[in-house]
């Protein structure tokens, strides 16, 4: 009976150890899950920051962009800075002359007409360049020294200048007008047309030009 208590005695000791063991692997393990889940949530939580790092990024980003995007509309500013208008160049202008010449005047008259036919407004002033060919060589116009105004042409409108030369009354054959050389203002390229006035000019002691050019804008002026 003695060796039986005693054996009862230490079955309940070791029974007792291994209900202990049990509930302290339970604590432990409760205690990690409880690690694990704290660790879970601190994660969700820096992740929660890292997308807003992104969100920043992203702005920036957005701010850069915005930059340029600034910079590009000074550029496309630049490109018509001050709102003005390009010079009219030669290959957009037709260029037409007609005798405007009034029976009984001393001098003769023609009109040189620019019309614009380039598909945009362009800006033109000043004194074209006015060469006449003749049988004796090329005879330059001179100017007549009057204001020249600044004038913007539309797409398809039309502006004129004035030639004077002195009428041939003289009986003699003169000297001979084979062209008209036109160069608009502040261009280099010329056009050549037939000349539409009277057939020559009285010859001259070569003092100077007998043919004006007035500034655009000047025809029926009277040179």
């Amino acid at each position: 009976m003695r060796i039986n208590k005693i054996t009862i005695a230490a079955l309940a000791v070791v029974a007792g150890l291994s209900l202990t063991a049990c509930q302290n692997d339970d604590a432990a393990t409760d205690q990690s899950n409880s690690s694990a889940s704290a660790s879970s949530s601190s994660s969700s939580s820096n992740g929660g920051s890292g997308s807003g790092g992104s969100a920043q990024g992203a702005s920036k980003d957005s701010t850069g962009k915005n930059t340029d995007e600034g910079k590009g509309t000074v550029a496309g500013t630049g490109s018509d800075e001050g709102g003005t208008t390009g010079k009219c160049r030669t290959d957009e202008l037709e260029v037409t002359a007609t005798d405007h010449t009034v029976e009984g005047d001393p001098e003769g008259l023609v009109a040189v007409e620019f019309t614009n036919g380039g598909g945009r407004d362009c800006a033109i002033s000043g004194y074209a360049g006015v060469d006449l060919k003749t049988n004796a060589g090329s005879l330059s116009a001179e100017r007549t020294g009057e204001q020249a105004p600044s004038v913007t042409l539309k797409d398809g409108e039309s502006v004129a200048f004035a030639v004077s030369y002195p009428v041939n009354d003289s009986g003699g054959s003169g000297v001979r007008i084979t062209g008209l050389v036109v160069t608009p203002p502040d261009e280099t390229k010329s056009v050549t047309l037939d000349w539409p006035g009277a057939a020559s000019l009285p010859v001259t002691d070569g003092s100077g030009s007998s043919v004006r050019v007035g500034p655009i804008g000047s025809a029926g002026q009277g040179g």
